[in-house]
């Protein structure tokens, strides 16, 4: 029934007490099937036999087998557990049984289906991969090179283990499950609509999808409800309840689809002001937001204070847009994760008052903002933030000279495919910002709207999938009309 077989596997996590590892396919096709999925991871770490280790990117797939059926959403997760391989089946449908999966034909919709894609014994302390074979349990799973939308999720996996510090997984069967082989597979199985990973924005809001080739790019519209904003400060700040709704209509009506609040300036030497502050301009201006019932519009908190994102999105906004990826409130991600919403993490060095004499970049500008930026996400990812929630930003402005602000826009998709980022999208912030007044020679930054259209552009030519402008209306314009010269 069981082989083991030595692999050689040294893991990237270790969980005391939970001695084995495995893979675990996450799908669903009925409902809200990313919060289906979310709801299963929650009730995996919540017993004391497994941990989520990690989590794979969510991607969309059409039906197989069965076609008559709605699209799927699937991804996997690494999971340490004490808990055998039947044990852990018993487990995972467990789950499926207490979310209310009723199975009416095999291979039919499902609000979750969780299975085991691989399992690792470690009880010595030398990973081994397990051979099961019985009428409930096969492993490896046996369909598993037939699907692209698991050997998708499970390839982040593999080239995380294939390198020279994590020797990669061989198993009997099926040669030597490294990155080559999933490869080879993908290939073979590749459809003519490549998947793409999807980042959920909220409930009911349009997902991100980096790898589509024809994503329209998102406009992000800034309002800050601050007196000292670099750019528009005292603009949206202690104005009427009516003038406000008006500005926020007027964003929609010329394109926004983010609505970005911010109470805090990070201009460069920006004083930090206190949470109890901030929260006094934002909330009422979240409040106001929500009150309009838009659809399909996002509402993101600009904040690195914890507190100050908790009670926003609490409030009602979607997603946290953190400068400092999380490096200058330490409990910013495990408030993110805890939350369950979407996370934007910017690179940035220091605090808005030191960040512009941190410029120094001896590996060179893309290898060490790549490195730099990966860290924040395996920092999320440890306090619990799933892939699917993830935004990540090249933090133009921030501890970058302008040659690297240029080099930034230049070469971003070398950033984008970066090992380790290239599953996520992009945000990119340019607008009316400093280097764009020094080329153009532009003092007043609301008068830097031609400058900002080429940053703009750029962006989305290296791959953006969103912009952060001030400009709604001709940004929105600029966007488009790039988006139909490059995204076809």
């Amino acid at each position: 029934m069981r082989q083991l077989h030595k692999s050689g596997i040294r893991f990237t996590h270790s969980h005391n007490g939970l001695p084995h590892r495995a893979f675990i396919a996450l799908g669903s096709n009925m409902g809200d099937r990313v919060a289906m999925i979310e709801q299963a991871c929650k009730e995996m770490d919540a017993s004391r036999h497994v941990k989520i280790l990690q989590t794979s990117s969510l991607y969309e797939t059409k039906a197989m087998y069965v076609l008559d059926q709605d699209n799927f959403v699937n991804g996997a997760c690494e999971v340490a557990t004490s808990l055998r391989p039947l044990e852990l089946l018993e487990f995972l449908q467990s789950i499926e049984n207490n979310m209310g999966r009723v199975k009416v034909i095999d291979k039919g919709p499902r609000n979750i289906d969780l299975d085991i894609l691989v399992y690792t014994d470690g009880s010595d302390g030398d990973y081994q991969l397990v051979d099961w074979n019985d009428e409930r349990l096969k492993l490896p799973h046996k369909l598993m090179f037939e699907r692209e939308f698991v050997l998708r999720p499970l390839s982040e996996y593999v080239r995380l283990l294939s390198n020279e510090d994590h020797p990669s997984l061989g198993y009997s069967h099926h040669g030597d499950l490294s990155t080559p082989l999933i490869r080879r597979k993908l290939a073979e199985l590749r459809s003519e609509q490549p998947l793409s990973p999807l980042t959920c924005m909220g409930r009911e809001l349009q997902n991100l999808t980096p790898h589509q080739r024809k994503r329209p790019t998102q406009i992000m519209s800034i309002l800050n409800v601050t007196p000292d904003s670099f750019s528009d400060g005292g603009k949206s700040y202690d104005v009427d309840e009516n003038a406000f709704r008006q500005t926020v209509t007027d964003h929609i009506a010329n394109g926004a689809t983010i609505i970005d609040v911010g109470g805090q300036s990070t201009r460069p030497g920006a004083v930090q002001v206190d949470s109890a502050q901030e929260l006094a301009r934002v909330l009422p201006a979240i409040k106001t937001i929500r009150s309009l019932n838009l659809s399909n519009i996002a509402i993101s908190v600009d904040t690195y204070q914890a507190d100050v994102a908790q009670a926003s999105i609490t409030a009602g906004a979607h997603i946290i847009n953190d400068v400092s990826a999380g490096l200058m409130d330490p409990d910013m991600l495990p408030t993110a994760a805890r939350l369950g919403c979407t996370i934007c993490l910017m690179h940035m060095r220091g605090t808005p008052k030191t960040m512009t004499s941190l410029t120094n970049y001896p590996d060179g500008l893309i290898e060490t903002v790549g490195r730099e930026l990966l860290e924040r996400v395996h920092a999320a990812e440890r306090a619990g933030i799933r892939r699917w929630r993830i935004i990540l930003d090249p933090g133009i402005g921030f501890a970058k000279t302008q040659a690297q602000n240029l080099e930034l826009l230049r070469r971003f998709d070398e950033l984008r495919r970066y090992p380790g980022l290239d599953t996520y999208p992009w945000l990119v912030g340019t607008s009316r910002k400093a280097f764009i007044g020094r080329i153009t020679g532009v003092k007043d930054a609301k008068d830097r709207v031609w400058g900002t259209a080429a940053s703009v552009a750029a962006a989305v030519q290296g791959g953006a999938d969103v912009v952060r402008v001030h400009d709604v209306k001709e940004m929105a314009q600029v966007a488009g009309m790039a988006d139909a010269i490059w995204r076809v």
